[in-house]
C-alpha cells in the first residue's frame, strides 16, 4: 500500500479522496487544510488518521510516501516543490503552475530526486477519448486538413456566482487555466506539438460580488478564449472555450482529413467525463457512431464521472512509483500545457500571432 496525503479539500474531497480510497494499492493516511478544524472534520468523515495545516507537517509524516495536490493554481509551485524536496512522489492538478518556468523547475526537481510526478490530465483515460486516439493513430482520417474544438460550459454563466480566486489573475483563475490547460494537453497528445498560435480572451461578466461583504469586485480573468493554432505538421486548429454559455454541444472535437472525418463529443452538461461518443465517416458518407469496445470501458462507473477517470490516473501513477519509471502524463506534459498557456497570454496581450518553441528547446534553454 502507498500512503497518500491529500492536499486541498474542494476537488480533493469530491474526487481525490474517493478515488484513492477505491484504488486497491493506495491508502489516504493524511489530509491537509489550512483550517485545522476543517481538516479534522474531513478526516473524521473519511476515516483518515492524520490531519495537518502545513505542507512541512504533511511531508514530515513517515506514513506519507506520495502527495496529491488539488489546491488553487497559485499554491501549486511552492507546495509541489516542498513535496519533491522531501523525496516524495507528487500528483498535481492542472493548471500545473502559474507559468512555464515554475513548471520546468518542478519537472527538473522530480528528475533529480527520482520522484514520480503525475499531472491529472484525465481525458487521456476516458473510454471515448481512447478510442478516438486509436482511430487517429490508425490513420482513419488520413492527412489532417482541419481540427475544430468547442468546449462550451455554463459553470460561470450565473452573474450572481460569487467572486473568488477564479476571478484573480495572480491566483491562476480563468477559463484558459481551468479548461485550456486540459485542451492544450490533449491537442499535444492527439495531434502533436504546436508551431504558432493566436489567442483572444474576453470577460462577459466583469464584476462579481464578494460573498462576505457583498462588495462588487472586478473579474481580472477570462471567461471565454478563442484560439487559432498551427500545428508543427501544418494543420490548422480552431479552439473555442467558454465557461459562461448555455450550449447543448458541450465538448466537441472534429477532425477533417483527406480520407475521412472523426468526431468526439458529449452533450452531458452535468458531468464532463461521462457521455462521450465517437462518430466517423468517409467522404460522401453520413456520420455513423462507432461503438466503444468493452476493453476501453471503465470497469466501474461512479455517479461523479471524474472519479472513474481519476482512478485510471492513480493506476498510471502507482505503476510508475512501483517500477521507478517516469509516466505519461508527467510534469513534462504539464510543462508543455503551461508553455502554451503562457504564449496564449502573450498573444492576447499583443493581439498577434506568436511562435511557440518546441518542448525540447524550452527544457534545454
Amino acid at each position: 500500500m502507498i500512503g497518500v496525503a491529500v492536499v486541498g479539500t474542494g476537488f480533493g474531497q469530491k474526487v481525490h479522496i474517493p478515488g484513492f480510497q477505491a484504488y486497491p494499492h493506495t491508502e489516504v493516511v493524511a489530509v491537509y487544510n489550512r483550517d485545522l478544524d476543517k481538516a479534522k472534520a474531513i478526516a473524521q468523515s473519511y476515516n483518515i488518521p492524520h490531519v495537518c495545516n502545513t505542507i512541512a507537517d504533511i511531508v514530515g509524516l513517515q506514513e506519507v510516501q506520495a502527495v496529491s495536490i488539488s489546491t488553487p493554481p497559485f499554491l501549486h509551485y511552492e507546495m509541489a516543490k516542498t513535496v519533491l524536496q522531501a523525496g516524495k512522489h507528487v500528483l498535481l492538478e492542472k493548471p500545473t503552475t502559474m507559468n512555464a518556468a515554475e513548471a520546468k523547475e518542478l519537472y527538473q526537481l522530480a528528475q533529480q530526486t527520482g520522484a514520480i510526478a503525475a499531472v491529472d490530465f484525465e481525458f487521456r483515460f476516458v473510454p471515448g477519448w481512447q478510442l478516438f486516439s486509436e482511430l487517429l493513430s490508425q490513420g482513419y482520417v488520413g492527412s489532417k486538413r482541419l481540427i475544430k474544438i468547442d468546449w462550451l460550459g455554463s459553470s460561470r454563466a450565473d452573474a450572481f456566482r460569487p467572486w473568488n480566486w477564479y476571478s484573480r489573475k495572480d491566483q491562476g483563475g480563468g477559463a484558459l487555466g481551468s479548461l485550456g490547460s486540459h485542451t492544450f494537453d490533449y491537442i499535444h497528445w492527439l495531434f502533436g506539438p504546436v508551431r504558432k498560435l493566436n489567442a483572444h480572451f474576453s470577460t462577459a461578466i466583469p464584476q462579481r460580488s464578494d460573498a462576505n461583504t457583498g462588495e462588487l469586485k472586478p473579474v481580472e480573468t477570462d471567461d471565454t478564449c478563442l484560439l487559432m493554432l498551427e500545428l508543427a505538421d501544418g494543420t490548422p486548429c480552431q479552439v473555442s472555450i467558454s465557461a459562461v454559455v448555455h450550449a447543448s454541444r458541450t465538448h466537441w472535437i472534429e477532425v477533417y482529413g483527406d480520407r475521412g472525418t472523426l468526431v468526439l463529443g458529449s452533450e452531458n452538461q452535468k458531468d464532463y467525463i461521462h457521455g462521450f461518443r465517437v462518430w466517423g465517416s468517409q467522404p460522401g458518407k453520413p456520420l455513423t457512431e462507432i461503438e466503444i469496445p468493452n476493453r476501453l470501458l471503465f470497469p466501474k462507473n461512479y455517479s461523479d464521472g471524474r472519479i472513474s477517470a481519476f482512478i485510471r490516473v492513480i493506476d498510471q501513477w502507482v505503476q510508475g512509483i512501483e517500477r521507478k519509471q517516469e509516466i505519461v502524463p508527467s510534469l513534462r506534459e504539464g510543462v508543455y500545457s503551461q508553455l502554451l498557456m503562457d504564449f496564449s497570454h502573450e498573444s492576447n496581450n499583443i493581439s498577434s500571432w506568436v511562435d511557440v518553441p518546441s518542448l525540447e528547446e524550452f527544457l534545454a534553454h
